[in-house]
């Protein structure tokens, strides 16, 4: 099972470094994301942008978890050649996570 399916997601940029939420689609799944989306994982998922460090923040009130990658702007958007300087498209790519079956009977 994909990430996307649980959650949907948002993004923002400073510089180099740029946030991606995460926000479940009901609160039942917020227990699966604190479970399944760590902080690792998610630097294993942005592995090829070479991310300098990621941190996890946990938003629970709003049954959300924000991501803050530094380092995979390449320069942010004023340096960098990217298509995607502002790195919006990078919510995609962490809902295409794979989390299995890991949700169980949620």
């Amino acid at each position: 099972m994909k990430l996307r399916e649980i959650a949907h997601a948002r993004t923002g940029d400073k510089g180099d470094t740029s946030t991606v939420s995460v926000i479940a689609r009901e609160p039942r799944h917020y227990e699966t994301m604190l479970r399944c989306v760590t902080a690792e994982r998610v630097r294993q998922q942005f592995a090829h942008f070479e991310p300098h460090q990621v941190t996890r923040y946990e938003l629970s009130q709003l049954q959300a978890l924000n991501f803050v990658l530094s380092g995979v702007l390449k320069g942010g958007v004023t340096r960098s050649v990217a298509l995607d300087a502002h790195g919006k498209s990078l919510a995609f790519l962490l809902l295409d996570m794979e989390i299995g079956g890991e949700i169980g009977s949620q």
